[in-house]
């Protein structure tokens, strides 16, 4: 049976069957899309990075390596994918046709793009998108003119980072098994574990409570390596009396509500203690500043005021702030909006973000603290649940 067969027997029974949302979520998104691309005088929108199809269609596969596109016109939706992952467009894609190509055959890709994208004077590109190859742009730039392309990366992003009630339900459910997972991990911290045996742990607890595979694995560091930025658990022993750094983020119809949280084996000292109420000091004016109508710039100069007396001492990563919703391997991060200096956009209701408040004394202690928020008219609400205090672990060694 080839890939054309597969599909079609697919279709007879499983058609749209593992659709996340129903069908008038799409079909309002669909509409704001097209209304935008009015607006802009686009006749088509190229789409190549993962979350975007998703959000316009529903399709998801855990192989994102492989290039995807979809191609919408206002008058129809079609995906292309690679032959192994049409079984996957058949059962999760809303669309209104699937085309494929051999997966080892890459020359099949631009001749039936170029046959939908000729009838299209003005084609709007997110020339930033991950997903979006150099080799399929040049073909297809060859093919139908480099003239009619137009970055419009801003189109969907402006539409995305406002959550729907039906979105925002999702991510309540990944904040609640993000909440099991980190309690399950801190309440298993002893020295003379690994930080890889507390990843485990939690990893475990993530998928026991429904988390499906994650857009990131759970990240673990201890003592002197949280001071790195974006290192990993890597076999290290925890030790008595040092900090243990932990972030999850499960993933519940691909959309992420990521927390941070900081253990201590044993009492904490008084630097980690002040290190904890300057995070929450951080985040409890942010939430306060994140209200419509208010710039992502104004929330981030008024949390880093705070941070100003001890800049010198702690690294921070610039970014207070970054939206989160549906998203793919290798990142939970869905680009749309960041707070931070500089950035002009004002906040929306529905605006979903994840505040990660991570200070660092580089080469010797970090501690991280955050919640995912969701803005309202009196600021930002927390979907997930920190108490905003460093767990005390226990400081006794498993190991005699």
């Amino acid at each position: 049976m080839d890939y054309h067969h597969y599909r079609e027997a697919l279709a007879t029974s499983l058609a749209q069957s593992e659709l996340p949302f129903s069908p008038a979520e799409y079909q309002a998104r669909l509409e704001k899309v097209r209304h935008a691309m009015a607006k802009r005088e686009l006749d088509a929108l190229l789409l190549t990075a993962p979350a975007d199809i998703n959000y316009l269609t529903g399709y998801h596969t855990f192989e994102v390596s492989v290039h995807a596109c979809l191609v919408c016109t206002q008058e129809k939706l079609v995906l292309q994918v690679a032959s192994i992952e049409t079984g996957a467009a058949v059962v999760t894609a809303r669309v209104d046709e699937i085309i494929g190509y051999r997966w080892e055959n890459l020359n099949e890709i631009i001749d039936p793009l170029a046959d939908l994208l000729t009838p299209c004077p003005r084609i709007g590109i997110d020339g930033w998108s991950s997903g979006l190859r150099v080799g399929v742009m040049n073909a297809l730039a060859q093919a139908v003119g480099q003239e009619r392309f137009f970055e419009a990366g801003d189109l969907l992003d402006a539409i995305k980072i406002v959550k729907s009630s039906a979105e925002l339900e999702m991510l309540k459910e990944s904040a609640r098994i993000t909440a099991a997972g980190l309690e399950t991990a801190m309440a298993a911290i002893h020295p003379g574990m690994t930080d890889n045996d507390i990843a485990a742990i939690g990893a475990k607890a993530l998928l026991e409570n429904g988390s499906e595979f994650m857009s990131l694995q759970p990240i673990v560091t201890s003592g002197h390596r949280i001071g790195v930025i974006h290192v990993n658990h890597k076999r290290r022993v925890i030790q008595p009396n040092e900090p243990v750094f932990l972030e999850f983020g499960a993933a519940y119809q691909r959309y992420t509500a990521p927390m941070m949280r900081t253990a201590v084996t044993g009492t904490p000292n008084a630097a980690l203690t002040a290190t904890q109420d300057l995070c929450r000091s951080m985040f409890e004016t942010l939430c306060e500043a994140m209200r419509p109508g208010h710039s992502f710039d104004a929330a981030a100069l008024a949390a880093d005021a705070l941070l100003a007396p001890r800049r010198d001492e702690l690294f921070f990563s610039g970014v207070f702030g970054y939206a989160v919703g549906a998203q793919f391997p290798p990142s939970w991060v869905e680009g749309t909006g960041y707070i931070a200096k500089g950035q002009a956009r004002s906040f929306e209701t529905n605006m979903v973000f994840h505040l990660p408040l991570c200070l660092r004394v580089p080469g010797q202690w970090g501690v991280g603290l955050s919640d995912t928020v969701v803005v309202t008219e009196q600021g930002a609400k927390p979907l997930t649940n920190n108490d905003w205090q460093l767990y005390h672990a226990s400081n006794t060694s498993m190991h005699p």
